[in-house]
């Protein structure tokens, strides 16, 4: 089944600093009928503005995959890790028993980003963080795993998670098709 969402029937909300849509039920949003989608439990499509961002809060028990869009985010987390990802990248943070972190946009300009949690396997394990570069061109017309928790896929930020984070770049016409290993398998995509 296929069900297309328009971009005004998501959650919305404006703080300012932050204008966000929530595909799924999120802070002040809530859709029973939108709560998450299998182990996909948070879809927000984030716009930061220069110069300011999430301050330092805690996660548990939750895989959190952030693809920047446009600009750059900054990372700070209580375990000491420090890094930037820029446009067209990711990071992936597994939060386990619990992690402190923030995300700045330190840029002059605004950010756009995907954030994305999935529920992982099991609760627990070390908070980990990590985040890697893809090769934009790799991208163009085909289908590229970005962050994943199956076997085989070890060119991907691992996550604690029966689930992949795909990433395509299209041109105007073009189209790429995925298939899925198993009929059982869910899909999202924008």
């Amino acid at each position: 089944m296929i069900e297309h969402r328009p971009l005004q029937s998501l959650g919305a909300a404006n703080h300012g600093w932050l204008d966000t849509r929530h595909h799924f039920s999120f802070a002040n949003y809530h859709d029973p009928e939108r709560i998450h989608w299998g182990a996909l439990r948070v879809w927000n499509d984030d716009t930061i503005q220069p110069r300011s961002g999430f301050p330092p809060h805690a996660h548990a028990d939750m895989e959190i995959i952030t693809y920047v869009r446009e600009g750059a985010i900054t990372h700070q987390d209580s375990l000491g890790n420090k890094g930037r990802t820029e446009a067209g990248d990711v990071q992936v943070m597994s939060a386990g028993t619990g992690i402190r972190h923030a995300e700045y946009n330190l840029e002059s300009e605004i950010t756009r980003i995907f954030q994305i949690w999935i529920f992982p396997n099991q609760r627990g394990g070390q908070p980990t963080w990590g985040n890697k570069p893809f090769p934009k061109g790799a991208r163009s017309g085909r289908f590229v795993i970005l962050a994943s928790g199956i076997e085989g896929d070890s060119d991907a930020l691992p996550i604690r998670a029966d689930a992949r984070v795909l990433g395509v770049t299209l041109t105007a016409g073009e189209t790429a098709e995925y298939h899925f290993a198993h009929s059982s398998r869910l899909g999202y995509a924008l």
